[in-house]
């Protein structure tokens, strides 16, 4: 069964850090370019940043980079998200997205919360 399970958001103060991970199973995880999405109330869910399979090539939305480092770790068949400086902008349910050839996994989200 193919499982892609978020963990590691909730609540921080602006100017803070939190690192999210993404720990998939039921399916090869190294063959898959793997993402980061986020979708904040009432709006669009948006591309934040995407991780080639090996690792070598990551991409970022303008309004995080600088601030979210994407990584993997294929051994572990995990993907992560550091996320520095953050705003109350950054606020969103945050989604990992696997995609291989026209397959598409989604996590079920984690929500993180930028507040004072």
């Amino acid at each position: 069964q193919v499982q892609l399970v978020e963990s590691g958001g909730g609540l921080v103060q602006p100017g803070g850090s939190l690192r999210l991970s993404c720990a998939a199973s039921g399916f090869t995880f190294s063959n898959y370019f793997m993402s980061w999405y986020r979708q904040a109330p009432g709006k669009e869910r948006e591309l934040v940043a995407t991780i080639s399979t090996a690792g070598g090539s990551t991409n970022y939305a303008d309004s995080v980079k600088g601030r979210f480092t994407i990584s993997r770790d294929n051994a572990k068949k995990t993907v992560y998200l550091q996320m520095n400086s953050l705003k109350p902008e950054d606020t969103a349910v945050y989604y990992c997205k696997a995609v291989r050839l026209g397959i598409i996994h989604w996590g079920q989200g984690t929500q993180v919360t930028v507040s004072s």
